[in-house]
């Protein structure tokens, strides 16, 4: 089973330490895989209205509160898209997302990318560029800091218990305190033993900022070896008598994060759960692996359709137009 941990965020909550992701779930899977998690003992669920699946996990939840949970237990994040990082479409977008989860409240907000796209295209959820098939239209106007006033506003709705971001650095985080004042609660970011980032990890424990994993198995959105099928991985796993997927979650567990596989596999969705302690030894193998050769997957200008923005300063976004917009 799960250690049921629980880790304290800033406002006095506490987050489930091993949670459920939902991202890159095809449809009709996800109802199914959100039931099964709760009643094998998850209370973690994360949701984002891209992943154009939170209708799904709606009435999934709706099939367990309250004859299996009640809606107080659970723990349930949700991420503003870049379409409506305008101020004046931000609670419109939250409210679009309770209906489709059926919820009066999350208990966590995330601004998902430190990117705005112009609203109110009808062109889904990346507008399309019409002069430049492949690519994105980006909002280049819209600042960050516009973004999160808006979303702090929601803090007086009742509809949010805490709000964060989400693929934000220590400059993004920066410039909206010194604008504001509010701290996120939370940043969601890519970790893994390929994916270190240890001056985030240092100011967010040093800013009481709770890091949740994406990705934490990696993943291979361009074509990229999987971090499940590294030998190092896979060795410790063998000895262990564990998965490598438990091995990577208990790599990000043992950093401090939460963690929110993906899965949709029954069996997969138990075992994620089923967690298992790393030795210092093994825990600094795999920490080696990001030492040596560091990979962030998740690089907006490697995969259509393509954002012509830098966000994370990468090697591979050195030739992006354009940079993200503060304040």
């Amino acid at each position: 089973m799960s250690f049921g941990k629980t880790l304290a965020l800033s406002t006095g909550a506490t987050i489930p330490q091993i949670g459920l992701g939902t991202w890159l779930s095809k449809p009709n899977e996800v109802e199914r895989a959100v039931e099964h998690a709760i009643r094998s003992g998850y209370r973690h669920i994360d949701c984002a209205m891209v992943y154009g699946n939170q209708d799904e996990v709606g009435r999934a939840l709706k099939n367990v509160i309250p004859s299996v949970v009640k809606r107080e237990e659970l723990f349930i994040t949700s991420k503003l898209w870049n379409t409506s990082h305008r101020p004046e479409e931000v609670e419109k977008e939250l409210d679009e997302t309770l209906k489709q989860l059926q919820l009066d409240y999350l208990d966590l907000y995330l601004v998902h990318w430190p990117v705005a796209f112009p609203p109110g295209l009808n062109k889904g959820f990346e507008p399309e560029d019409p002069n430049r098939p492949g690519w994105v239209i980006l909002d280049t106007e819209t600042t960050l800091v516009e973004t999160w006033k808006a979303v702090i506003a929601l803090l007086k709705t009742g509809k949010v218990k805490a709000i964060g971001v989400s693929n934000f650095s220590i400059e993004h985080i920066n410039g909206i305190v010194d604008a504001t004042g509010v701290w996120p609660t939370a940043n969601q970011i890519e970790a893994h033993p390929l994916l270190l980032q240890d001056d985030l990890v240092q100011f967010s424990k040093e800013h009481n900022i709770h890091l949740t994993a994406y990705s934490p198995l990696g993943n291979n959105m361009a074509g990229h070896k999987k971090l499940t099928e590294y030998p190092e991985v896979l060795a410790i796993a063998e000895r262990l008598g564990a998965t490598p997927a438990q091995v990577l979650i208990a790599w990000g567990a043992q950093r401090g994060y939460s963690v929110i596989p993906k899965s949709v596999t029954p069996e997969r969705i138990e075992s994620n759960f089923q967690q298992v302690e790393l030795s210092d030894t093994d825990f600094e193998t795999l920490t080696a692996l990001g030492r040596k050769n560091p990979k962030r997957f998740n690089v907006k200008t490697t995969y259509p359709l393509f954002w012509d923005i830098n966000i994370f300063g990468d090697e591979e976004e050195k030739n992006a137009t354009h940079q993200i917009k503060i304040a």
